[in-house]
């Protein structure tokens, strides 16, 4: 742990180097335009033509329904520099997005007082298809966005909070929905190689085809990582998408097919760390890994007029996942060790459909949505004890049949002109089936959750608006958990678990442009959630956890200075607590705290453009009573490049460019390492990378 006094110098060292580059940066932006203006002033000296300042932010003042909603566009997407395709959902204020064992396996996520591990509370779509998996074999809510392509994200939009109709399962948090595009303006070719091993390429285009485009996109990516033993992360991705007419009127049908492989370094103890038998990047049992593949099948028609739009989007997905993992190495099995497998396989239909009316109320504008969701998931997946990935045992197996159905209705009503609400109720309703190696634990479960929804948004007022929200939500529990008698390791009896876990949130809002190229806003909520259940899977129980609070802000700020320099900044901060009384303690271990971001983006300034994004990650209590606390985590990353010529470009991006030697994630648990012959309560830590460059050439046609 380091002194807060210290923490706070280490701070506003940092805070003074960023300041100086800014100002590097913005000087250098400066002294362009003023070449730029006597140029003009050269070709034209009677009269000046006014110059618009363009954002790549969209602004939502006067659409939005809280302050923490927006919009990121491509332009802003393109900017950032991501280590991995994750990485991309940062943009999202206040969303950190971690890693904690080898690249192909999904992304640990923090957002708003969680660790949501693998997804679970962050509803996460692409084109509508839903990237949270239901009762997966390691984690409920896993969402792998490995399969995802930087280059065809087109737009990323968010939600904060349960106060959306639209917004089901796993939304408590938040929700965020990347939109692929439908063409591309020019062919993208590039080849990137860097270090460790990594090596990536890219075709993509979207040439006319009949009435329409044929949009193709192509990537081939290995990676090693700096670890001992690398990770030889293999991908191959795919996507093949057939659209007409435009986002208002018109239809896409997309393939999008996705594998991987790789060998994965998990976390270790700081204890054999800390004694000189592990380095930072060396690991336990160096057979863990795991090889996954996605492939989907995926329409949306969109038609609209001057009264009503309608949309539908479906989708079938197959995906298959097996994981191999050792976090606890001796513990349970001192002979063969604590390896385990979770195999996972599973299809999954979706449709989504709905249909808006703009009507007048009173002489006031107001729309009124109706929604219905679907999705059905056939599941087939299994906890089993393995040695160098060879199964022993079979701890469980079961095939699930998981189907949900959700109707929403929400209306928009503009009441005068400084006063509109968003109001909204959902009903979800799921079922559960759950066929099990151990028939005490196969059964049929269903549930039924009433969500509503209000959101007051007062103004504007110079461009400034008010905003109040309250809302229900709730997420969904493993189907196991549901029909569980008997734990599947030891026999005893078991608890079953609520399907649906209740959520109630509340919010304060405000959100200003009242300072030319500046957008701001400011969120301070609560979130409470009846219970933080959650399935082990590498126990095959569910563990019924405590009630739950969460209180914090969130300040985001992005401002278009002038025409070649933009900056994000970021803070926000949560208190997580566990609402009921327990000599354990409150806190809830691996919520996150403080997240704070800076990012500059510099473009048209000659040939050169770049980046340079600061993330700063708090420290967190890992255990109940707050005696034992992570570190915070610091990183700097960049990238510059050089435009040769409107059609090609040379990109070079530095990951981690202090080297700072920071974790990545910390737990706090009981392991064994060989020759101890007690378990042994520890940190265990995964590393973030060590400082590394990649340098890309990208050539448009």
């Amino acid at each position: 742990m380091h002194h807060p006094n210290a923490t706070t110098r280490r701070l506003h060292k940092r805070s003074r180097a960023a300041a100086a580059v800014a100002a590097v940066v913005a000087t250098g932006c400066l002294l362009h335009g003023a070449t730029w203006a006597q140029a003009s002033d050269a070709v034209a000296t009677a009269t000046l033509a006014p110059v618009q300042i363009q954002g790549s932010r969209n602004s939502v003042l006067g659409d939005a329904g809280t302050a923490s909603e927006g919009v990121v566009t491509q332009q802003q997407l393109e900017a950032r520099t991501v280590y991995r395709p994750g990485e991309l959902l940062e943009a999202v204020p206040g969303l950190v997005v971690s890693q904690h064992s080898g690249e192909g396996k999904a992304n640990q996520f923090y957002l708003r007082g969680f660790n949501l591990d693998h997804g679970t509370d962050l509803r996460t779509t692409i084109d509508g298809m839903l990237v949270n998996q239901r009762s997966h074999a390691h984690g409920q809510g896993w969402t792998d966005v490995n399969f995802l392509i930087p280059e065809l994200a087109a737009l990323l939009d968010y939600r904060k909070g349960p106060f959306y109709a639209a917004d089901g399962d796993f939304a408590s948090a938040g929700s965020l929905n990347v939109r692929y595009a439908n063409t591309l303006p020019q062919g993208i070719a590039s080849v990137g190689l860097g270090s460790n091993g990594f090596v990536r390429t890219l075709l993509a285009d979207s040439p006319k085809v009949g009435d329409g485009n044929l949009l193709y996109a192509v990537e081939l990516l290995k990676n090693n990582g700096p670890f001992t033993v690398g990770d030889d992360y293999r991908k191959r991705n795919a996507v093949l998408r057939y659209s007409q007419g435009t986002e208002a009127n018109g239809f896409n049908v997309t393939l999008m097919a996705y594998d991987a492989k790789w060998h994965a370094t998990d976390q270790i103890p700081k204890r054999a760390f800390d004694a000189g038998t592990l380095g930072r990047f060396d690991a336990v049992d160096q057979t863990d890994g795991g090889k996954a593949s996605r492939y989907s099948l995926s329409g949306a028609w969109r038609q609209s007029n001057d009264s009503t739009s309608t949309e539908v989007n479906a989708y079938v997905i197959r995906q298959r996942l097996d994981l191999y993992s050792n976090f606890t190495y001796f513990l349970d099995d001192p002979v063969n060790g604590d390896q385990f497998a979770q195999p996972d396989r599973r299809t999954t239909v979706g449709v989504n459909a709905s249909r808006t009316w703009s009507t007048t109320l009173g002489g006031r504008s107001s729309d009124t949505t109706l929604g219905v969701q679907f999705q059905n998931d056939s599941i087939s997946n299994a906890l089993q004890s393995t040695v160098a990935r060879q199964v022993l045992s079979t701890t469980r197996a079961d095939h699930i049949i998981e189907r949900s159905i959700g109707l929403y209705a929400e209306n928009k009503t503009q009441w005068n002109d400084k006063f509109r609400t968003v109001a909204g109720l959902r009903a979800d309703h799921f079922r559960f089936n759950v066929d099990s190696d151990n028939p005490a634990n196969s059964g049929t479960k269903s549930d039924t959750k009433f969500s509503p929804k209000l959101n007051l948004i007062f103004g504007p007022w110079n461009k400034t608006e008010f905003y109040a929200s309250a809302g229900y939500g709730f997420h969904s529990n493993d189907a196991r958990g549901t029909t569980l008698m008997q734990d599947p390791k030891t026999g005893l009896a078991a608890d079953k678990v609520q399907p649906l876990v209740r959520s109630k949130g509340i919010e304060l809002g405000v959100r200003t442009e009242a300072i030319v190229g500046l957008q701001s806003a400011l969120s301070v909520y609560r979130l409470d959630f009846d219970s933080e259940l959650t399935f082990a899977g590498d126990a095959g129980t569910t563990e019924a956890g405590r009630p739950s609070r969460r209180i914090g802000f969130e300040f985001s700020n992005y401002y278009k200075l002038n025409r070649c320099l933009t900056v994000d900044a970021d803070v926000s901060f949560a208190r997580a607590r566990l609402r009921d009384a327990d000599p354990v303690g409150n806190r809830i271990p691996g919520a996150v705290e403080g997240v704070a971001s800076l990012a500059l983006a510099v473009d048209n300034l000659g040939p050169y453009f770049g980046a340079l994004q600061l993330r700063f990650f708090g420290p967190r209590p890992l255990i109940e009573d707050n005696s034992v606390r992570s570190s915070s985590t610091a990183t700097l990353n960049g990238r510059i490049g050089y435009k040769f010529s409107p059609k090609v470009k040379l990109e070079l991006e530095a990951f981690n460019l202090t080297n700072r030697k920071n974790s990545a994630i910390d737990y706090y648990y009981d392991s064994r390492l060989k020759g101890e012959s007690t378990p042994v309560a520890d940190v265990h830590f995964h590393p973030i990378e060590s400082r590394s460059l990649r340098v890309t050439l990208v050539a448009n046609f």
